[in-house]
């Protein structure tokens, strides 16, 4: 039965098709027969109680000279029959959250919410992984920049980063000695007023940040390592990373067996978990990417796992 998919995403006439997940999981849902909805821009609200949408009927085609016609814009009140694809990338504001709660009403109301909204909630990328200790490396959490130069002081080389980044921006490698840590402590810190975040160097990071997807808790069998160019540390593709497919290790495939159960288990139905060396970096929950070039490279149909998980009904 066809369903009616409604995307919640950044501006549609801004994305790279040949990189943007959310657009994979439009082509598919496409191809499969379902009916294609975008969300206006902060279009997301609620009318007598009930969740509703500004959004107008959508059709995508693999064509970067026009990737996309858009219908008349009209109110759309969310219910069964539908899935919500919540793509919209961080950061994680005050706008996002009012935006995860208007959902949750979506959800009650009969609509499959992807992910789940408490979920985009309770997990933040960076503190989600510090669920899972046992695959993490040594990371210290703090708003004292006192006690973040202590963890340098004992690891040598760290990386430090806020908590609401994205795409490598803000994220720093220092280590113990250095005479700008004082600095960058204060300026991620904002003076103790904010957390960061410092983890021990992986010198693996030269081989590739890796990014496995994992569709309801179970891992593709392919990761994209991105891998820093030139005097650059940070292997992020926004960063000017070079992604290079890799099949999954015995490693990779134990770390998403410690985490894809529960990931499964709160409903978050598609994840990037970010892996360097032997370590779970970060849980990526909000807007996961890598799935066209994984796709490109491997003869893959990530987006279609995605859509057959959903076409079988609520994993949660």
């Amino acid at each position: 039965m066809p369903l009616d998919v409604v995307v919640v995403m950044d501006p549609i006439g801004s994305i790279k098709i040949a990189k943007d997940t959310t657009f994979a999981m439009l082509l598919e849902a496409q191809r499969r027969g379902h009916r294609l909805h975008y969300v206006r821009p902060g279009g997301l609200g609620l009318r007598d109680g009930r969740a509703v949408a500004t959004a107008a009927p959508l059709r995508v085609r693999d064509d970067k000279a026009g990737w996309y016609e858009l219908g008349d814009y009209a109110e759309l009140a969310f219910g069964p029959g539908q899935v919500v694809l919540m793509r919209k990338d961080p950061p994680f504001d005050g706008e996002y959250l009012y935006d995860t709660h208007i959902l949750d009403i979506a959800r009650a109301a009969g609509a499959e919410v992807v992910n789940n909204p408490q979920g985009l909630r309770d997990f933040n990328e960076k503190l989600a992984a510090q669920l899972f200790p046992q695959c993490c490396p040594p990371t210290r959490i703090s708003r004292d920049p006192a006690a973040l130069k202590a963890f340098a002081a004992e690891h040598g080389r760290v990386v430090l980063k806020p908590l609401d980044g994205m795409g490598g921006r803000s994220i720093f490698l220092s280590q113990a000695g250095d005479p700008n840590l004082n600095v960058i402590l204060e300026t991620l810190t904002e003076g103790g007023r904010k957390l960061a975040l410092a983890q021990r160097y992986i010198p693996e990071i030269t081989d590739g940040d890796k990014r496995i997807l994992l569709v309801d808790g179970v891992p593709v069998d392919y990761c994209l390592a991105r891998i820093p160019q030139g005097d650059e540390f940070r292997g992020n593709l926004a960063a000017g990373g070079r992604g290079v497919g890799r099949p999954l290790s015995e490693r990779d495939r134990w770390i998403a067996a410690q985490v894809g159960p529960e990931m499964r288990r709160r409903g978050m139905r598609f994840v990037g978990l970010d892996v360097i060396g032997d370590y779970l970096t970060e849980v990526n929950v909000t807007s996961p990417t890598c799935v066209r070039e994984l796709d490109a490279q491997f003869g893959l149909n990530i987006a279609g796992l995605l859509f057959d998980a959903i076409e079988a009904g609520p994993a949660a």
